[in-house]
């Protein structure tokens, strides 16, 4: 600002005041920047994950890489008359200990007589959803799986080939009944999902639905320091023995996770591998295959 006698006056305290309240648009300080072209995002290719020996030590066995853990959740417990009604689905990747995808999805049902279980409402599994896409998807994930894990194989495998399921011709692994957990996490020998969440440090938030169950697993599998043993060992032949105990000593039986009646009638069996049968500690028998 400069006086009539054209010398720059001095600025009072009252335009200090305005001049450092003054703005700057700082859109100003762009507007004439050179116009640059777009740079368009580009897809980089996946890394290709480690690949660790193919066979545990001291085993013929190949540990798998890829696992799909899986669950269901159904309107009843016989497929031959109900339905699945839920599918969920992780693809675990063993020598990373790293989840690669996951998917869940309702498969449309009339009714649900297990809704009080499994907290699903029919009329909720028929709303609109590209659930047709979602099974061609699922059957990508097992396509890349080599092996199929399921908390309850002899239940889950059984849905699986009926109505829109597709069959799975993959080896199947059942994490209560063929994996050994350690001795230290003080398990039952067929633990449940959430007994075995629990004893890894896995929070449990909510049960019976197909993903969180699948969740729940694989965040074991992350926490287990030995998995690769595990698994080999899990993938051992198994058939059915029965244990030759005296009626004062079922407990043992009981205790190794043997059932009573189940599959066979007024005996305690379980399914073994031949090497667990020899370390098993009390007098087991083969079960006749037509028996089994």
């Amino acid at each position: 600002m400069a006086t009539a006698s054209g010398a720059p006056r001095a600025l009072d305290s009252t335009d200090q005041e305005a001049n450092r309240w003054q703005q700057t648009s700082l859109l100003s300080l762009v507007a004439d920047a050179p116009e640059t072209d777009r740079v368009e995002p580009t897809l980089v290719e996946p890394a290709s994950l480690p690949t660790p020996p193919a066979k545990a030590a001291g085993s013929e066995l190949a540990c798998p890489q890829r696992l799909l853990i899986l669950d269901t959740e159904t309107t009843g417990l016989d497929p031959e008359r109900e339905h699945c009604i839920e599918v969920g689905a992780v693809l675990f990747h063993v020598p990373s200990r790293a989840v690669l995808s996951q998917l869940s999805l309702l498969l449309p049902c009339q009714s649900n007589a297990a809704q009080a279980i499994n907290g699903i409402d029919a009329a909720v599994s028929r709303l609109e959803q590209p659930w047709q896409a979602g099974l061609l998807y699922f059957q990508e994930l097992v396509a890349s799986a080599d092996v199929i894990v399921a908390h309850n194989v002899g239940f889950d495998r059984a849905w699986f080939g009926r109505g829109p399921l597709p069959a799975i011709e993959k080896p199947w692994l059942c994490s209560m009944e063929d994996l050994r957990w350690p001795a230290e996490r003080q398990l039952r020998a067929t633990p449940s999902v959430r007994d075995l969440a629990l004893a890894y440090g896995v929070p449990v938030w909510v049960a019976h639905r197909a993903l969180t169950d699948c969740i729940y697993l694989a965040q074991v599998f992350e926490r287990c320091d030995d998995l690769e043993a595990l698994l080999v060992a899990g993938l051992e032949p198994r058939q059915l023995y029965r244990a030759q105990l005296p009626y004062d000593e079922r407990h043992r039986a009981r205790q190794a996770g043997f059932r009573w009646n189940d599959p066979i009638p007024k005996a305690w069996s379980r399914r073994l591998s031949e090497r667990e049968a020899a370390l098993i500690g009390f007098p087991v028998a083969p079960v006749a295959a037509e028996c089994a």
